[in-house]
């Protein structure tokens, strides 16, 4: 059985984020290695610190990328214009893995958790949304010229309180020559006002530092895979430790994971409970999950319904879910889950 708090937090960031912009590089040169070859094995890792970027990991693919060309155009596509040193250092995946992996199995031991609840039309929990919402709306509102100020890096979080939000805040980068009070009255007026709507009775708090110029590379690192509770449930649901971005689907830190939320979701909106967990485990090399289990939170088991509908092995995900096709730059910035359009949002009957 498990119960969320009445009273939680969740945070978002924007694609301009560091660890975001490694994330979205990473995916990138996934799509780009699964576009000329849907049968890549990536684990991809990009670090990008004050003018640095290595792109480092494992690759097994026919697939002839230019990872310093692919990466290059992810930042600015972001918006940044400062000069970055590029190191690359990928190697060829280990033939010990493709022991295992190559017959079906596994590409690691871990375990997966997917969530699900009807509080919201996402299927989401009501702040994780919220919190996205803000985010994508705090990078709309600098690309679309409304607030000209504002720059890439961005946060963005909300606390809730027995199903209301009662506080809201994102720390926004901006141009130098902005002062506090334009960044507020912006935010106020084009985004948390369009997002949450009557803010009477929300304490908004804009920057609190009062400054951030500085941001991106130049005022912190950025890693692939350190934003994983903005990826998936905010922190308000466990997490097995393994991130998504790099990872091509025989990877079950990803592929599992969306099977967890797509069995999740579905076992919801067929009215088999109004919050459900699934957690799966697997052996590095191991077809067959080690466990599969479902329960809604009042505590009973579906686990039954979870293995006649749903089958957990690395292969059968990947078709169920059609994986292989170059679809994960765009899942690397403001959550994997709650997204019409990817196949493990869709509905059906069970």
């Amino acid at each position: 059985m498990f119960h969320l708090l009445s009273t939680y937090t969740t945070e978002s960031v924007t694609r301009g984020h560091p660890d975001k912009v490694c994330d979205q590089m990473s995916d990138a040169i996934l799509d780009a290695c699964l576009e000329q070859d849907p049968q890549s094995r990536t684990g991809i890792e990009v670090l990008g610190s004050h003018g640095t970027l290595m792109i480092g990991g494992e690759v097994k693919t026919k697939a002839k990328v230019d990872y310093e060309k692919v990466a290059r155009k992810v930042y600015t596509d972001i918006g940044y214009e400062d000069t970055l040193e590029v190191l690359v250092r990928i190697a060829e995946q280990s033939p010990d893995i493709a022991l295992g992996v190559d017959t079906g199995g596994a590409g690691d031991q871990g375990i997966m958790y997917g969530y699900a609840t009807d509080e919201t039309p996402e299927f989401l929990p009501l702040g994780v949304v919220y919190a996205h919402a803000l985010a994508r709306r705090l990078e709309k509102i600098r690309t679309d010229g409304t607030l000209p100020f504002l720059k890439p890096d961005g946060k963005t979080q909300v606390t809730i309180k027995n199903g209301t939000v009662v506080t809201a805040l994102s720390s926004a980068q901006h141009a130098e020559e902005a002062t506090l009070d334009d960044v507020r009255k912006g935010l106020t007026e084009h985004l948390f006002g369009p997002v949450l709507g009557d803010l009477s009775n929300i304490e908004v708090l804009v920057n609190p530092t009062g400054r951030f110029v500085q941001g991106g590379f130049e005022a912190d690192a950025g890693l692939t895979g350190r934003k994983i509770m903005v990826d998936t449930y905010g922190g308000l649901i466990p997490h097995g430790g393994g991130c998504f971005s790099g990872k091509e689907p025989m990877k079950v830190d990803r592929s599992a994971a969306y099977m967890c939320r797509f069995a999740a979701k579905n076992l919801v909106a067929n009215g088999y409970g109004k919050k459900v967990l699934v957690t799966v485990a697997y052996a590095i090399g191991r077809a067959e999950p080690v466990m599969v289990e479902a329960f809604d939170d009042s505590g009973k088991n579906l686990s039954d319904i979870v293995a006649k509908n749903f089958d957990f092995r690395p292969r059968a995900i990947i078709e169920r879910l059609k994986l292989t096709r170059p679809i994960f730059r765009d899942t690397a910035a403001y959550g994997h889950f709650g997204v019409l359009g990817r196949s493990w949002e869709a509905i059906e009957k069970i």
